[in-house]
């Protein structure tokens, strides 16, 4: 375990259902796009009950991190990540999300810690810590 982490979206979400926290870093960040992730959740749900978990996520993860934002030198490392996944053969744009939110961990030097590690494969530099989904075996 790291010190300091950056958190996708998928872990932000997940956090309650963790069966093991101490994989996540001791002092666990997120980015503003996951924020921006989150934010969409409410607003496009089904129910009013699926409103309720997703507002919750959102709330709790307003009031419980402060949010890197996506800046100068994320946006420079946007194209490193764009450029990795293209090399890679994946299209950017299908994961346009977990882009940026690579580019914000690469930004700052980060690990980024994931419950869908597959997501951010073939991200050049990118240091990707796999977080135990609690709905998937080991």
């Amino acid at each position: 375990m790291t010190d300091r982490g950056l958190l996708d979206t998928s872990t932000v979400i997940l956090l309650e259902r963790l069966e093991d926290p101490s994989v996540l870093p001791t002092h666990p960040l997120i980015s503003a796009i996951t924020l921006a992730e989150l934010s969409v959740g409410p607003l496009v749900a089904s129910s009013d009950q699926e409103r309720a978990v997703r507002l919750r996520h959102l709330l709790r993860a307003e009031t419980d991190f402060a949010a890197l934002p996506f800046d100068d030198e994320a946006a420079r490392m946007f194209g490193h990540v764009a450029a990795s996944l293209r090399h890679a053969g994946r299209k950017p744009s299908a994961r346009t999300y977990d882009a940026l939110i690579a580019a914000i961990a690469l930004s700052h030097d980060l690990p980024l810690y994931t419950c869908n590690p597959a997501d951010f494969e073939g991200i050049d530099g990118l240091v990707v810590v796999a977080v135990p989904h609690p709905d998937r075996a080991a």
